[in-house]
């Protein structure tokens, strides 16, 4: 029975149960689970081609035996096979395969198979969601076969394409616009489409990274406040119904003295979100529709694997999507500073409240990946939650791991990038090393901190928004998501920042150490940034410091 014949027939506990039960479990039943389905897979994986030669001829005959002799893994070590997408190799016959940038400027791509017992799961997770995003108290929620949602998601290959595809094959939900039409369409074209055809129909969901909701919210209050030099151009096309929301909206914000806001106009019943920096938006976003954005982290490798709940107070993973392992951070940093070192790591039922995690995956259904690290980090908020009544914990996501420099959901910035555009460039750089930070507005960048060579005629000269000019031209050549910040949010990233001439060397010198050079703590750019005043760093007649 599809889900759209669930909602005529069956009553809503009924539907609630079938979906979201998992939030019912106790943590023994949790865990009863996930080893049940973990079993399943490491027989299906362990005699696929794939995993005897990661395993390299061994035999593995239970979870405990795997964890404590096969070692992590991270793309690297299932790139041949994937790349060429070798079917045969697999544990499950892939149904389809899913797209995401790699690295940028080392590595274009990385593809994921996802199997029919994958995307089965995936569909019965995303509709969970669907009805935990309407939701305000346990049981209750608000779907129905007529409602539309407004198209914020990138189309196939990418994950995030899955999604309308997912829903479709259950509920006759209205896409704005329809889906084969978004995916031909550009990110603008969408957004106009989408928005006109909103103001006809109303508008019931809205699904997006965090940073592209908050770029469409705010284009459409532009759009609705006539503020985009098209002021009263989709009057004609609003149905009755909106119409008299904007007229009264109009009246309203007029006398309030500030601009009209999509909740003036649109009843959204369930906002979702997912991707990094969601903290940044998530206040500007309920203040513009009028709804808390329910968060919920999905990805390439791991698939749908979290959500929040009505109190969006943290993120329960699914048991039936991965099995979970947790590095803590601890273990985190011994292995950043022993590449070598194999971090331990703790199962669901050994995590604990406010350690920070490092997740590791193994894909169950069929799935490619065993002991993966996604390279994301978590907090654990609790282990239980009285006001959900959940028994199982919950997690807050925190960033990408420390190695990388992910802004909006939309870039993987490594060391190797960075280099490879300071390489490219022809400066003369000494040395650097990048921090992601936040503006006044509280919105993410790329710092990069410059220490010119001393000798370098270019050092005479080159102050920090020429050297950002410069650099810019490379990154958007080197890696194109970043180049689609620009495109598709309007966003600059860098913010530069010259060192004096020598600093870097007096800080190895004084604190024996090199500063790491992918987000060091701030302590460690506290004490940097102090040696510009010292007497061992030397002024060059020209730079322009801060």
């Amino acid at each position: 029975m599809k889900f759209e014949e669930k909602l005529k027939k069956k009553r809503s506990e009924e539907i609630w149960n079938e979906y979201c039960g998992f939030l019912d479990l106790n943590i023994s039943e949790y865990m009863g689970m996930q080893k049940r389905l973990m079993e399943e897979q490491l027989f299906l994986w362990g005699n696929s081609e794939l995993g005897k030669r990661l395993l390299k001829g061994r035999r593995i005959h239970s979870i405990e035996e795997l964890r404590e002799s096969f070692p992590l893994t991270t793309y690297e070590d299932y790139a041949d096979v994937l790349l060429q997408k070798q079917s045969s190799m697999l544990p499950g016959d892939p149904i389809i395969w899913i797209q995401t940038t790699w690295e940028g400027g080392k590595h274009p791509v990385k593809v994921a198979p996802y199997t029919q017992s994958m995307l089965n799961t995936y569909k019965n997770n995303v509709l969970a969601c669907m009805i935990l995003s309407t939701s305000t108290e346990k049981k209750k929620f608000d779907v129905k076969a007529t409602d539309t949602f407004l198209y914020g998601l990138a189309p196939l290959p990418y994950a995030t394409g899955l999604f309308p595809r997912a829903l479709h094959d259950e509920v006759s939900i209205e896409f704005l616009p329809p889906v084969e039409e978004a995916e031909r369409l550009s990110f603008s074209e969408r957004n106009k489409k989408g928005f006109k055809l909103g103001m006809s129909k109303g508008i019931d969901y809205f699904f997006g990274l965090g940073s592209v909701a908050y770029f469409v919210s705010q284009t459409l209050s532009k759009m609705t406040s006539g503020s985009s030099g098209k002021k009263g151009s989709s009057i004609v096309s609003l149905s009755p119904r909106i119409l008299l929301r904007y007229l009264k909206a109009k009246r309203i914000c007029k006398r309030e003295g500030r601009a009209l806001m999509p909740k003036d106009i649109f009843d959204l019943k369930g906002f979702m979100v997912a991707g990094t920096d969601n903290h940044c938006y998530k206040d500007e976003l309920e203040e513009l529709w009028g709804v808390r954005p329910m968060e919920l982290f999905a990805g390439t490798e791991p698939s749908c694997i979290g959500t929040e709940t009505w109190t969006r107070e943290g993120m329960y993973f699914f048991p039936d999507t991965c099995f979970y392992e947790f590095i803590p951070e601890s273990e985190m940093l011994k292995n950043m500073e022993d590449k070598a070192y194999q971090p331990k790591t703790y199962l669901m039922d050994e995590v604990q409240p406010g350690e920070k995690y490092e997740i590791v995956i193994s894909v169950l259904k069929g799935g490619a990946f065993m002991r993966y690290r996604v390279g994301d980090v978590y907090r654990c908020m609790g282990l239980e939650n009285s006001e959900d009544q959940t028994k199982i914990p919950r997690f807050q996501y925190i960033d990408r791991v420390s190695d990388v420099i992910d802004i909006a959901g939309f870039t993987r910035i490594t060391e190797s990038a960075i280099q490879t555009v300071v390489d490219l460039s022809g400066l003369d750089i000494a040395g650097w090393f990048a921090s992601k930070e936040y503006n006044e507005n509280k919105k993410p960048l790329m710092h990069v901190y410059v220490e010119l060579a001393a000798d370098s005629l270019a050092s005479q000269a080159v102050g920090k928004e020429i050297l950002k000019e410069h650099l810019t031209v490379y990154f958007k050549y080197v890696d194109h998501d970043y180049k689609d910040l620009k495109m598709i949010l309007g966003m600059d990233p860098l913010q530069i920042t010259i060192l004096k001439c020598g600093t870097l060397a007096e800080y190895e010198n004084r604190y024996k150490k090199k500063i790491r050079k992918i987000n060091p703590s701030t302590y460690e750019i506290k004490e940097l940034l102090q040696l510009q005043t010292s007497r061992y760093a030397v002024q060059k007649e020209g730079i322009r410091y801060e």
